[in-house]
Protein backbone atom coordinates (compact mmCIF):
# COMPACT_ATOMS: atom_id res chain seq x y z
CA UNK A 1 0.00 0.00 0.00
CA UNK A 2 1.36 3.45 -1.13
CA UNK A 3 2.41 5.94 1.35
CA UNK A 4 -0.52 8.27 0.55
CA UNK A 5 -3.11 6.13 0.67
CA UNK A 6 -1.76 4.97 4.14
CA UNK A 7 -1.63 8.77 5.02
CA UNK A 8 -5.00 8.82 4.09
CA UNK A 9 -6.12 6.37 6.28
CA UNK A 10 -5.16 7.60 9.05
CA UNK A 11 -6.45 10.84 8.78
CA UNK A 12 -9.70 9.67 7.81
CA UNK A 13 -10.00 8.30 11.22
CA UNK A 14 -9.64 11.83 12.80
CA UNK A 15 -12.02 13.23 10.55
CA UNK A 16 -15.70 14.46 12.46
CA UNK A 17 -18.54 12.17 11.13
CA UNK A 18 -16.65 9.20 9.27
CA UNK A 19 -17.86 6.09 10.43
CA UNK A 20 -16.23 3.02 9.87
CA UNK A 21 -17.43 0.20 11.53
CA UNK A 22 -15.79 -3.10 11.80
CA UNK A 23 -16.83 -6.03 9.54
CA UNK A 24 -18.89 -8.16 12.17
CA UNK A 25 -20.90 -5.05 13.63
CA UNK A 26 -22.35 -4.97 10.21
CA UNK A 27 -22.22 -8.74 9.52
CA UNK A 28 -25.83 -10.56 10.10
CA UNK A 29 -26.65 -7.80 12.40
CA UNK A 30 -27.34 -4.66 13.24
CA UNK A 31 -25.48 -1.57 14.23
CA UNK A 32 -25.33 0.19 17.26
CA UNK A 33 -26.78 3.46 15.48
CA UNK A 34 -29.07 1.93 12.96
CA UNK A 35 -32.59 4.02 13.25
CA UNK A 36 -30.58 6.66 15.82
CA UNK A 37 -28.43 8.34 12.67
CA UNK A 38 -29.98 11.94 13.14
CA UNK A 39 -30.35 11.98 16.58
CA UNK A 40 -27.22 10.80 17.68
CA UNK A 41 -24.76 11.48 14.67
CA UNK A 42 -26.06 15.02 13.36
CA UNK A 43 -28.05 16.13 16.61
CA UNK A 44 -31.02 17.18 14.58
CA UNK A 45 -34.57 15.70 13.51
CA UNK A 46 -33.78 17.09 9.89
CA UNK A 47 -34.38 14.69 6.62
CA UNK A 48 -31.45 12.43 5.95
CA UNK A 49 -30.34 12.03 2.07
CA UNK A 50 -28.35 8.82 1.61
CA UNK A 51 -25.61 8.56 -1.67
CA UNK A 52 -24.71 4.71 -2.49
CA UNK A 53 -21.39 3.79 -4.00
CA UNK A 54 -20.59 7.77 -2.79
CA UNK A 55 -17.07 7.41 -4.02
CA UNK A 56 -15.09 10.79 -3.21
CA UNK A 57 -18.35 11.90 -2.25
CA UNK A 58 -18.53 15.17 -4.61
CA UNK A 59 -22.04 14.29 -4.57
CA UNK A 60 -22.82 14.11 -1.18
CA UNK A 61 -21.13 17.20 -0.85
CA UNK A 62 -22.49 19.09 -3.12
CA UNK A 63 -25.88 18.41 -1.93
CA UNK A 64 -25.11 19.46 1.35
CA UNK A 65 -24.64 22.99 0.37
CA UNK A 66 -27.15 23.67 -1.91
CA UNK A 67 -29.54 21.78 1.33
CA UNK A 68 -28.18 23.25 4.72
CA UNK A 69 -31.57 22.19 6.03
CA UNK A 70 -31.03 18.60 4.95
CA UNK A 71 -29.04 16.04 6.48
CA UNK A 72 -26.61 13.93 4.17
CA UNK A 73 -24.30 10.93 3.90
CA UNK A 74 -22.14 9.02 1.70
CA UNK A 75 -21.78 5.49 1.69
CA UNK A 76 -18.53 3.55 0.11
CA UNK A 77 -16.48 0.89 0.95
CA UNK A 78 -13.40 2.99 -0.19
CA UNK A 79 -11.60 4.41 2.58
CA UNK A 80 -8.94 5.90 0.35
CA UNK A 81 -11.69 7.66 -1.86
CA UNK A 82 -14.66 8.44 0.73
CA UNK A 83 -11.10 10.83 2.66
CA UNK A 84 -11.67 13.15 -0.20
CA UNK A 85 -15.37 14.01 0.55
CA UNK A 86 -14.74 14.04 4.13
CA UNK A 87 -12.08 16.46 4.19
CA UNK A 88 -14.02 18.61 1.75
CA UNK A 89 -16.59 18.66 4.67
CA UNK A 90 -14.42 19.11 7.43
CA UNK A 91 -12.51 21.90 5.77
CA UNK A 92 -15.96 23.59 4.83
CA UNK A 93 -17.31 23.41 8.23
CA UNK A 94 -20.17 21.06 6.83
CA UNK A 95 -21.82 20.16 9.55
CA UNK A 96 -24.57 18.01 7.67
CA UNK A 97 -22.39 15.63 6.10
CA UNK A 98 -21.40 12.64 6.88
CA UNK A 99 -19.77 8.88 5.79
CA UNK A 100 -20.21 5.26 6.05
CA UNK A 101 -17.82 3.46 4.94
CA UNK A 102 -19.20 -0.29 4.95
CA UNK A 103 -20.56 -2.86 2.15
CA UNK A 104 -23.56 -2.07 0.10
CA UNK A 105 -24.87 -5.33 0.83
CA UNK A 106 -24.98 -4.99 4.81
CA UNK A 107 -27.31 -1.94 4.43
CA UNK A 108 -29.88 -3.28 6.28
CA UNK A 109 -27.94 -3.45 9.10
CA UNK A 110 -27.44 0.23 9.00
CA UNK A 111 -30.57 1.66 8.54
CA UNK A 112 -33.77 1.77 10.61
CA UNK A 113 -37.88 2.07 9.26
CA UNK A 114 -38.27 5.07 7.83
CA UNK A 115 -35.07 6.53 8.60
CA UNK A 116 -33.92 7.66 5.21
CA UNK A 117 -36.03 10.26 2.86
CA UNK A 118 -34.40 9.99 -0.36
CA UNK A 119 -31.34 7.85 -2.34
CA UNK A 120 -28.98 8.80 -5.05
CA UNK A 121 -27.01 6.53 -6.83
CA UNK A 122 -24.47 7.94 -8.94
CA UNK A 123 -22.18 6.69 -12.08
CA UNK A 124 -22.42 3.06 -10.59
CA UNK A 125 -20.98 -0.09 -11.98
CA UNK A 126 -23.50 -0.84 -14.15
CA UNK A 127 -23.23 -4.56 -13.66
CA UNK A 128 -23.48 -5.44 -16.77
CA UNK A 129 -22.54 -9.14 -17.01
CA UNK A 130 -26.17 -11.16 -16.54
CA UNK A 131 -24.58 -13.11 -13.56
CA UNK A 132 -23.87 -9.96 -11.91
CA UNK A 133 -27.46 -7.97 -12.97
CA UNK A 134 -28.13 -8.88 -8.98
CA UNK A 135 -25.82 -6.58 -7.70
CA UNK A 136 -27.38 -3.61 -9.50
CA UNK A 137 -27.86 -0.87 -7.30
CA UNK A 138 -31.42 -0.04 -8.71
CA UNK A 139 -32.34 -4.19 -9.42
CA UNK A 140 -35.11 -5.48 -7.57
CA UNK A 141 -33.07 -7.21 -5.33
CA UNK A 142 -31.44 -3.77 -3.54
CA UNK A 143 -34.74 -1.51 -4.57
CA UNK A 144 -36.53 -4.45 -1.51
CA UNK A 145 -33.61 -3.63 0.69
CA UNK A 146 -34.39 0.22 0.22
CA UNK A 147 -38.18 0.07 0.97
CA UNK A 148 -37.43 -1.07 4.49
CA UNK A 149 -35.73 2.18 5.34
CA UNK A 150 -36.65 4.80 3.48
CA UNK A 151 -39.54 6.66 3.53
CA UNK A 152 -42.93 5.29 2.23
CA UNK A 153 -42.65 7.15 -1.42
CA UNK A 154 -38.92 8.37 -0.86
CA UNK A 155 -37.52 9.19 -4.16
CA UNK A 156 -35.08 6.82 -5.56
CA UNK A 157 -32.24 8.92 -8.07
CA UNK A 158 -30.00 7.61 -10.49
CA UNK A 159 -27.45 9.38 -12.14
CA UNK A 160 -25.41 7.08 -14.66
CA UNK A 161 -23.64 7.54 -18.05
CA UNK A 162 -24.51 3.84 -18.94
CA UNK A 163 -27.65 3.73 -21.59
CA UNK A 164 -28.45 -0.21 -20.99
CA UNK A 165 -28.35 0.37 -17.04
CA UNK A 166 -30.76 3.51 -17.21
CA UNK A 167 -33.26 1.19 -19.57
CA UNK A 168 -32.89 -1.37 -16.85
CA UNK A 169 -33.87 0.89 -14.28
CA UNK A 170 -37.02 2.68 -16.33
CA UNK A 171 -38.01 -0.81 -17.69
CA UNK A 172 -38.21 -2.42 -13.42
CA UNK A 173 -39.94 1.08 -12.29
CA UNK A 174 -42.85 0.65 -15.38
CA UNK A 175 -42.95 -3.01 -14.80
CA UNK A 176 -43.84 -2.27 -11.19
CA UNK A 177 -45.71 0.66 -11.64
CA UNK A 178 -43.56 3.00 -9.91
CA UNK A 179 -44.12 6.45 -9.95
CA UNK A 180 -41.46 7.74 -12.38
CA UNK A 181 -40.93 11.59 -11.58
CA UNK A 182 -38.69 12.45 -14.23
CA UNK A 183 -36.28 10.31 -16.80
CA UNK A 184 -34.30 11.25 -19.88
CA UNK A 185 -31.61 9.98 -21.72
CA UNK A 186 -30.05 13.24 -22.61
CA UNK A 187 -29.77 15.26 -19.49
CA UNK A 188 -28.77 18.21 -21.36
CA UNK A 189 -31.47 18.21 -23.89
CA UNK A 190 -34.46 18.29 -21.70
CA UNK A 191 -34.60 22.46 -21.16
CA UNK A 192 -35.02 21.64 -17.34
CA UNK A 193 -33.23 23.39 -14.88
CA UNK A 194 -32.34 21.54 -11.58
CA UNK A 195 -29.55 22.29 -8.91
CA UNK A 196 -29.40 18.74 -7.52
CA UNK A 197 -28.72 17.37 -10.95
CA UNK A 198 -25.93 20.12 -11.81
CA UNK A 199 -23.52 18.86 -9.54
CA UNK A 200 -20.64 16.83 -11.80
CA UNK A 201 -18.26 14.29 -10.03
CA UNK A 202 -15.01 13.60 -11.51
CA UNK A 203 -15.95 10.50 -13.52
CA UNK A 204 -19.36 12.74 -15.01
CA UNK A 205 -16.60 15.33 -16.52
CA UNK A 206 -14.73 12.85 -17.70
CA UNK A 207 -17.99 10.91 -19.27
CA UNK A 208 -18.84 14.46 -21.01
CA UNK A 209 -15.59 15.31 -22.39
CA UNK A 210 -16.09 11.86 -24.51
CA UNK A 211 -19.13 13.31 -25.52
CA UNK A 212 -21.32 10.52 -23.40
CA UNK A 213 -24.61 11.50 -23.15
CA UNK A 214 -25.72 11.42 -19.18
CA UNK A 215 -28.96 9.51 -18.15
CA UNK A 216 -31.40 10.36 -15.36
CA UNK A 217 -34.12 8.90 -13.68
CA UNK A 218 -36.18 9.59 -10.27
CA UNK A 219 -39.23 7.74 -8.96
CA UNK A 220 -40.80 7.07 -6.32
CA UNK A 221 -40.58 3.88 -3.89
CA UNK A 222 -43.78 2.58 -2.17
CA UNK A 223 -42.45 0.60 1.14
CA UNK A 224 -44.87 -1.65 1.14
CA UNK A 225 -44.86 -3.21 -2.59
CA UNK A 226 -42.10 -5.97 -3.07
CA UNK A 227 -40.30 -5.29 -5.53
CA UNK A 228 -40.73 -8.05 -9.08
CA UNK A 229 -37.29 -8.56 -10.93
CA UNK A 230 -37.77 -8.14 -14.86
CA UNK A 231 -39.16 -11.37 -16.73
CA UNK A 232 -35.81 -11.89 -18.72
CA UNK A 233 -33.55 -11.99 -15.04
Amino acid sequence: MGKDKLKRFRELESLHRVIQPAFEEGYQRDYQLKGKWKQELFGNDRPLVLELGCGKGEYTVGLARLYPEKNFMGLDIKGARIWKGAKTAHEEGLDNVAFLRTRIDFISSFFGRDEIDEIWVTFPDPQDKKRRQKKRLTGDTFLNYYRHFLKDGGFVNLKTDNLALYEYTRELAKLNMLEIDWCTDDLDQTGRSDETVSIRTFYEKQFRAEGIKIKYIRFRLPSGKKIKALPHE
